[in-house]
């Protein structure tokens, strides 16, 4: 199906997201993050719609190298829209307005005790894109027919757990929870239904 960059699939996926029926995932042992699955015209001349994925930076601390949604922790007094927008600035020099904002789906909990709230945004020009290269190796879009097709998503076993393991094939790279459960939920939701994810497991080297 295609789902060409406009106004009329804006209306569409926006009205979505405002009718989703969030679950937020509360606790003292878990830390704030938000990520922002940002919406774009895809660079490839189709005119499709596209989002943003990036690679970490190698110098990073933490999951240096690997596939990410631009995000981070919740300062405080922060609202999630609010976090996921000023990360999407700092890593990638964006300034998405607060109307630019669809909605938020479900928080993510995580082994290493974050609650990740995807912050869905749509994004009209993305020119000004600059890379902060402390925290971003390179920046990638994505065409939403990429993430749609039943190939796409792939559910494994584990010794290490019973919950089923996610790993979503993004292009020709395959991305694991949490981003690629994060994303999973986000490409049921472009399908008209809604998913929920936080039984899907992480990979063992992301526990940590």
């Amino acid at each position: 199906m295609s789902y060409p960059f406009s106004s009329a699939v804006r209306e569409v996926l926006s009205a979505r997201c405002r009718a989703f029926p969030r679950i937020a995932h509360e606790g003292v042992d878990l830390k704030r993050a938000a990520v922002a699955i940002t919406l774009v015209e895809a660079d490839d001349g189709s005119g499709e719609v596209a989002f943003l994925l990036t690679r970490r930076a190698a110098q990073m601390r933490a999951h240096a190298g690997q596939w990410a949604l631009p995000g981070g922790r919740c300062d405080p007094g922060e609202t999630l829209e609010e976090a996921a927008l000023r990360e999407l600035h700092e890593e990638l020099g964006l300034e998405v307005p607060a109307h630019d904002v669809l909605g938020v789906l479900d928080d993510y909990p995580t082994r290493s005790g974050y609650a990740i709230s995807p912050v869905i945004t749509w994004l009209d020009d993305a020119s000004g894109m600059r890379l902060n290269p402390q925290e971003v190796a390179s920046a990638h879009r994505f065409r939403l027919d990429q993430i749609l097709g039943d190939d796409a998503v792939d559910f494994e076993v584990i010794p290490e757990s019973p919950r089923p393991l996610v790993r979503m094939r993004v292009g020709e790279q395959h991305i694991h929870a949490p981003t690629a459960a994060l994303i999973y939920q986000f490409r049921e939701l472009v399908a008209g239904r809604i998913t929920r994810v936080a039984d899907l497991e992480q990979p063992v080297f992301a526990w940590r």
